[in-house]
């Protein structure tokens, strides 16, 4: 990164902290001194993560914590964690999630039958809409009364590009998502002037992380061009800028990681790739490098 963001003294929680994603935000946090909580729901991820995070040089602190976010007990375990163990909670990353591949294995197999959303069963469409949203309301409920009462605090939400929302065949995933989207713009409002930010990290693209699909489902999409994968080390930038003081009043964002170029001033790339929270898109052909049509105004700050 050409920035030099330190966190030194901050207190990070990163839910699904165990892989993908959640592995490289949790371990860009912990590279810039903070102390992270990652929470996630196998034991032996979080054992590698916090040996990855005790080799990083100048590191702050991860632990890693078991539990299940759609249950309210292993919520409250997590910012009990980081409340006995680092003495705060100054950051809230919810990005754990259950994928399109969880609701429609084989997708991106020619022969795979068509995503429709009355064929999905019930009990898949509420484990989808507990995870992906309800957990991290709860986590985020849970969180907040921390970090106002030091007038301080970041809550991230890992989501998904808007044409991925109202994709066919993306029920319930891109609902649950589209859920978390304006719930970030109701908690952006509701916490106007204390002090805490909610912003939102978008991938961007496709991750290629485990689960997302089966190795021969990527290898089959990417030999015909229909899927790019994206590394999931392109969070680590943004999420460590957002975690920062550099961004204090900067709320009601949502900021694209597949088009940042970490190499570049954060401040530069956020002016370039975020956009205003919510469903406004721009007219069809002024679509940007990575696809995605939307309009980037100047950011809310409150």
């Amino acid at each position: 990164m050409t920035d030099e963001i330190r966190l030194d003294g901050k207190v990070a929680i990163v839910t699904g902290g165990g892989r993908g994603m959640g592995r490289s935000m949790a371990l860009a946090l912990a590279a810039a001194g903070a102390r992270v909580v990652a929470a996630d729901l196998v034991r032996e991820n979080l054992d590698q993560v916090e040996r990855e995070a005790g080799a990083l040089a100048n590191a702050g602190a991860l632990t890693g914590i078991t539990g299940d976010i759609r249950k309210t007990q292993d919520c409250r375990r997590a910012i009990d964690a980081a409340l006995e163990r680092f003495g705060g909670v100054d950051v809230l990353v919810n990005n754990a999630g259950l994928l399109p591949s969880y609701v429609y294995p084989g997708r991106f197999l020619d022969d795979a039958a068509p995503s429709r959303f009355w064929n999905v069963d019930d009990d898949i469409v509420q484990r989808v809409i507990d995870t992906n949203y309800v957990a991290h309301d709860r986590m985020a409920r849970y969180a907040v009364p921390h970090m106002m009462a030091k007038r301080w605090g970041r809550i991230v939400n890992v989501t998904t590009r808007l044409t991925t929302m109202n994709r066919a065949g993306g029920s319930p995933y891109g609902a649950s998502k589209a859920a978390l989207e304006m719930a970030s713009e109701i908690w952006m409002k509701d916490l106007a002037g204390t002090g805490v930010t909610v912003n939102i990290l978008n991938p961007g693209a496709a991750v290629d992380t485990p689960g997302f699909a089966t190795a021969e489902e990527k290898r089959v999409a990417t030999s015909s061009g229909r899927l790019h994968m994206m590394d999931p080390d392109n969070m680590r930038a943004p999420i460590v800028w957002l975690a920062s003081h550099a961004t204090d009043g900067i709320t009601g964002m949502r900021y694209n990681a597949a088009a940042w170029d970490a190499t570049r001033p954060a401040s530069e790339q956020a002016a370039l790739h975020g956009r205003p929270l919510g469903f406004e898109l721009k007219p069809k052909g002024n679509a940007d490098a990575h696809g995605v049509r939307e309009d980037r105004p100047a950011p809310f700050r409150g």
